[in-house]
């Protein structure tokens, strides 16, 4: 059995369509630098974003002074729309991802919204340890009344309530 010449030439097009992605997708990896360290991610259905912590003290416990300064910034950030923002549906599934070392201290993630307020918000994973992603709950859950529901994830030790990473986003809701 032999190939066609339209068969050779299709895998040559593959070969080389893919050499081109493998070499341009290396050039970009080695072009951005080092890796962003403890990265959290945002998932919304089939969405993702990324945000490296907007609190952080290399690893160890932050002071409360510097949690509530770090909540003012987060909140002028907001306004200004500087945060990491996804769109979210109430249809929509809404998950958190942390790194593995903060997530062994401890971790939970929750909005301002929602139909159950507890804690002041909505929780997305209350308490966790050691998992690194959230599981999804569904948007109509925790989004608020508002054009916009803001997220906070923070690493911190339950036992202890030593806070070691805070990160903020932003879901921006949509009626459709």
């Amino acid at each position: 059995m032999s190939l066609s010449t339209r068969a050779i030439a299709g895998i040559a097009g593959v070969v080389v369509v893919g050499a081109a992605s493998l070499g341009t997708g290396i050039y970009w990896a080695h072009d951005a630098g080092e890796p962003r360290e403890n990265v959290a991610t945002l998932v919304v259905g089939t969405s993702s974003t990324t945000a490296a912590p907007f609190c952080y003290n290399d690893g160890k416990p932050i002071a409360r002074e510097a949690l509530n300064a770090c909540s003012d910034a987060a909140e002028a950030a907001g306004k200004k729309d500087e945060l990491p923002l996804l769109d979210v549906r109430a249809s929509d599934q809404v998950g958190i991802g942390v790194p593995k070392d903060l997530a062994k201290k401890g971790w939970f993630a929750y909005t301002d919204g929602g139909s159950s307020q507890s804690q002041g918000g909505a929780p997305i994973i209350g308490n966790a340890r050691g998992t690194t992603f959230s599981g999804t709950v569904a948007g109509h859950t925790v989004m608020s009344s508002t054009d916009k529901t803001s997220v906070t994830v923070a690493a911190s030790d339950p036992e202890t309530n030593d806070v070691y990473a805070v990160w903020f986003f932003e879901l921006k809701n949509k009626t459709s």
